[in-house]
């Protein structure tokens, strides 16, 4: 009886059933990691997310805290820093959790960190100066959210004092964000320290005119203005002279407030009295629009952070010391 031929040959070698076990073992292992990876990601995923509304939630919750702990004097410049300091914190710790939830253990991240830290330090020498900026700022105080400021070339009112910028808005009311290593290594100058500022106004008034005439009638001037002090009274005085014209100052103390618009007016009637020393039809001083043309700038006297813990004691203080109804 004839056989049928075998498609294969003989001598071919069949593959082995350990093999194909060995195959659908690593196929499985496959798989099982894939499966870990997916639900690794996903977990990761939740655990960023909950760290961001997690660092919105605790800057929020400085915030609050601190305005009730500085209730009668608020402290906006301690707000922002501290709000800034605590979101960057948890979303440090969350990044941690993250790599280790992706399988990188924080003793590996710690070993990294510190052979890398010279190069993570040259690297991010500019950010770390301008922390170290932003918490010399808060001790010192050079300024606090609010005040007129000019540093960097730059002059505005200061809005928020972050970790790494200080954010002022310049007179046109554009957003400007200067780093604060900058910032506490430049001049500073505050134009909201002091309650009041004097307005120095340089006029020329030609030898022609009665010099002793517009010098009286600039002096009643500035006297019948609500918005010059008293005390120190108003100073005239004769600067230059030369062969065409003579040249004259008025120095008035006013509310920092009120000083732009005092040294305007006071350039405008000098002006005016130039030329005509006897015209009548100066305009008149405009009452002050500063609701106080003194006030008391918030947490003054308070230079450091331990205003907290001071602020805390008088508050017990007080309290303790309220009669028992």
């Amino acid at each position: 009886m004839q056989t049928k031929p075998s498609p294969i040959p003989a001598n071919t070698p069949l593959p082995s059933l350990m093999n194909v076990k060995a195959d659908e073992t690593m196929f499985g292992h496959f798989l099982d990691w894939l499966g870990k990876l997916a639900v690794n990601l996903v977990v990761a995923g939740l655990i960023l997310a909950v760290t961001f509304w997690v660092a919105g939630w605790a800057a929020r919750f400085m915030r609050r805290t601190l305005s009730r702990v500085h209730r009668n004097a608020p402290d906006p410049t301690l707000e922002s820093f501290s709000a800034s300091l605590a979101r960057y914190a948890v979303i440090a710790v969350g990044l941690v959790a993250v790599l280790q939830q992706l399988g990188v253990q924080a003793t590996s991240i710690l070993a990294v960190l510190g052979a890398a830290s010279l190069a993570i330090g040259l690297a991010l020498q500019g950010a770390l100066s301008n922390v170290a900026a932003g918490v010399m700022i808060l001790l010192f105080r050079p300024y606090r959210v609010g005040d007129v400021i000019e540093t960097a070339t730059r002059q505005g009112t200061v809005k928020s004092l972050d970790l790494l910028f200080t954010e002022i808005a310049t007179p046109d009311n554009v957003k400007v964000m200067i780093p604060n290593s900058k910032v506490f290594g430049d001049v500073i100058l505050n134009y909201s320290t002091h309650r009041h500022r004097r307005a120095d106004v340089l006029f020329k008034v030609p030898l022609k005119t009665d010099l002793v005439l517009v010098l009286k009638r600039l002096r009643e001037r500035a006297e019948n203005d609500p918005r010059i002090r008293k005390d120190p009274a108003p100073m005239i005085e004769v600067t230059d002279l030369s062969e065409a014209f003579a040249q004259a100052a008025i120095r008035v103390w006013t509310s920092a407030a009120d000083f732009g618009p005092v040294k305007t007016d006071l350039m405008l009637s000098a002006h005016l009295l130039a030329e005509n020393p006897e015209r009548a039809d100066l305009p008149a001083p405009r009452p002050s629009k500063a609701a106080d043309p003194s006030p008391a700038m918030p947490g003054e006297g308070e230079h450091h952070l331990l205003g907290l813990i001071k602020t805390r004691r008088r508050r017990a203080t007080r309290t303790a010391s309220k009669p028992e109804a």
